[in-house]
């Protein structure tokens, strides 16, 4: 399994309601790897069985930055929707009984 096939969680108010209503998991993906790398991956990084991946690629943005305002291109991202069995969970998506004020 190659190890920078997952990026990082997606945590939103969305993405956070559909883990807790359809135990659908949303992570920020490598742009080149394809459902079957996502699935090994998640399923070896998490220990869990994987029902079934969505894939979304978003598209490139322009953006200012610096001084002289100039205009740089920001490569596009890919999200994987990874839903899961029912009785299982993946804990990054836990809040509210570990935390403290």
């Amino acid at each position: 399994m190659n190890p920078y096939i997952l990026k990082r969680p997606v945590i939103t108010e969305k993405s956070v309601a559909l883990a807790q209503s359809e135990n659908k998991y949303t992570f920020e993906v490598d742009r080149l790897a394809n459902k079957d790398q996502i699935r090994q991956a998640i399923e070896e990084l998490y220990s869990v069985n994987v029902v079934n991946i969505s894939t979304v690629r978003g598209h490139r943005v322009s953006k200012s930055t610096g001084r002289k305002r100039m205009k740089v291109t920001v490569a596009p991202n890919k999200k994987a929707i990874v839903t899961l069995r029912k009785d299982q969970k993946i804990d990054v998506y836990e809040f509210g009984a570990n935390q403290e004020a």
